[in-house]
């Protein structure tokens, strides 16, 4: 659909085509307005087809506009109360509500997977991923690996507003933080250290090495490379997945409207437990952890980190949308591009368009979680999805 053009438009309109051939359903998906292309396009595939096809229109509807607004990963209702207090009561930006909804997952360590004294690595250390997105100017902050500060999203927005880089890694990360007045703390704690024990005490299982000896599946390392005579690394790439599950790799990822449409989004995690020290997983990429286009929408993702950051899910659900998909057809799209290579591997992503219109999508979990506040629902509401395959 053409934004700002000048041009009197009929009101936006989703029109989902089922056409049914001998064999095969095929959908079409599209925005648009009355007596414009996509009503031209359903003529056209009814052409194609012929006396076959039986188009059916669906969910038809001109979408309003939905402000403010806030929707986060999973059942962490508790970021999102704080996300919709800076948004609805305070009438605060997008920015700060991200920051500050994903700040309390920091505190509380949701799940054990997001903030400090987590997800321990091989040497014990629990690290932090984040990053942060403006809408309106594109700017992206960004901080991985990030060792010894607690605060990692505060630390992502402040490389957004006070560098002009993008991501930074490692204890160069910490001592940029350290710079902009963080506090250096130890991220380990009692439950952290004792999952580190007990993942030594059953031979470092489950891990994430591949071709390598010793073997890797019986024992801990330290490993030396081993290339096999015969071998399949596709297959041995796809084994990757059995190191997750809806426990272990709870990212929280976050996309908030403010009251005057602008939008961000944000993530924060302490990533893959017992991953190899080093490990940067999809939350602080942006494109893969979340993207947000000010004149589209915006997506989080969360699952198999190391799988999903190859196929970008969060740009390509903004993408899709930008093309006349709903936002739960463009979650699948994302996700259905993934399971094509990696059919096993378990991932979700929340998206929300430029209006208000909000869904999700998951694949390889029983079902997915997510939170939601708006004006129209009048509270946090937890909606959950249906996974396919």
């Amino acid at each position: 659909m053409v934004r700002n053009s000048g041009i009197p438009q009929s009101p936006p309109v989703l029109c989902i085509v089922e056409v049914w051939d001998s064999s095969n359903l095929i959908v079409v998906t599209m925005e648009g307005n009355y007596g414009s292309w996509p009503f031209l396009m359903i003529i056209l595939v009814m052409a194609w087809f012929g006396e076959a096809a039986e188009p059916t229109l669906i969910n038809a509807f001109a979408p309003k506009q939905s402000w403010p607004l806030v929707i986060n990963t999973w059942s962490f209702t508790n970021a999102t109360e704080k996300a919709w207090d800076i948004l609805f009561n305070k009438r605060g930006s997008a920015l700060d509500a991200v920051e500050q909804g994903c700040t309390v997952c920091e505190v509380e360590q949701c799940d054990g997977t997001v903030g400090y004294g987590g997800s321990p690595d091989e040497n014990g250390e629990t690290t932090l991923d984040a990053m942060i997105m403006d809408g309106p100017t594109h700017d992206t902050g960004a901080v991985a690996n990030l060792r010894r500060v607690k605060s990692a999203i505060s630390v992502a927005r402040k490389v957004m507003e006070h560098t002009v880089h993008t991501l930074l890694v490692g204890d160069q990360a910490t001592q940029f933080a350290l710079s902009m007045g963080f506090k250096e703390e130890n991220l380990t704690t009692s439950v952290s250290a004792a999952l580190h024990e007990q993942w030594i005490s059953k031979s470092c299982q489950p891990n994430y090495w591949k071709n390598v000896e010793p073997d890797p599946t019986t024992s801990c390392g330290p490993y030396r490379p081993f290339t096999p005579k015969e071998k399949n690394l596709k297959q041995s790439v796809r084994t990757e997945g059995k190191n997750y599950n809806t426990h272990n790799h709870d990212t929280i990822g976050m996309i908030a409207i403010d009251e005057h449409g602008n939008m961000a989004g944000g993530t924060s995690t302490n990533g893959a437990i017992h991953k190899i020290p080093g490990r940067v997983g999809d939350s602080p990429i942006p494109g893969s952890g979340a993207y947000v286009d000010q004149f589209v929408g915006g997506a989080a993702a969360t699952g198999d980190g190391d799988i999903m950051m190859r196929f970008m899910p969060a740009l390509i659900a903004v993408e899709g949308m930008r093309t006349g998909l709903t936002p739960i057809a463009a979650a699948e799209v994302a996700l259905g591009r993934i399971a094509v290579y990696y059919p096993k591997y378990m991932g979700a992503v929340i998206v929300t368009n430029i209006d208000g219109e909000f869904g999700a999508a998951c694949h390889g979990f029983d079902t997915f979680p997510y939170s939601v506040a708006n004006t129209a629902l009048g509270t946090v509401t937890v909606f959950s999805v249906k996974c396919f395959a």
